[in-house]
């Protein structure tokens, strides 16, 4: 998909590039900042990885592992219906209001830079919004960003073309994060539990 949308890497032959010596210093420096992201094969235009795989080391939390509040939270986003096109913040907002944790508004640009300090999948949560500040699928994914929910079991919930889909967090967070790193963090700091 992100070839077809010219979004990967070329080398100055036109051709596809593959991690090389001139990406490794990047890369290495990258990796380092980003715990969660296993050697990427490819780059994005926005020197981003195309694949943002999870290790095995670095599990989020399953929902299992979730305490009551955090299950509560994942039952209202399944019930809460969606929001319009390019509201992928207000369906947040939504279920965090119908839990009566009040309500933080801003766009998924904002609610990233507010609330989305962490890159580790080891201190993802359920409950936990999951963010980028910008995408390149759209005027509003360029100006606003993208936000979901993480349910658990390294699934993420998210509002986008005014319809909910629930997505592997490896392809959200690769399809996603093509411009920027994705983070996550308690939406208004209000921590749900373990």
């Amino acid at each position: 998909m992100l070839a077809e949308r010219g979004l990967l890497m070329q080398a100055p032959d036109g051709t596809r590039r593959n991690r090389n010596r001139s990406h490794q210093h990047f890369e290495h420096t990258r990796d380092a900042q980003q715990p969660n992201v296993i050697e990427a094969e490819r780059l994005t235009i926005y020197h981003q990885p195309a694949w943002r795989a999870i290790d095995p080391e670095r599990k989020p939390q399953a929902l299992m592992d979730a305490s009551a509040r955090q299950r509560d939270l994942v039952a209202l986003a399944h019930a809460t219906p969606a929001a319009e096109a390019d509201q992928c913040a207000a369906w947040v907002e939504r279920v965090f209001l119908r839990m009566g944790l009040g309500v933080v508004t801003g766009d998924a640009s904002a609610l990233y830079h507010a609330w989305c300090r962490s890159s580790d999948t080891r201190c993802l949560r359920v409950g936990m919004i999951v963010a980028v500040p910008a995408h390149p699928y759209g005027a509003g994914g360029r100006s606003w960003g993208h936000v979901g929910l993480y349910l658990g079991d390294c699934r993420v919930r998210h509002c986008t073309d005014g319809r909910l889909v629930d997505a592997p967090l490896e392809l959200w967070a690769s399809i996603y994060g093509v411009m920027a790193e994705p983070r996550w963090g308690w939406l208004g700091g209000i921590a749900l539990g373990s």
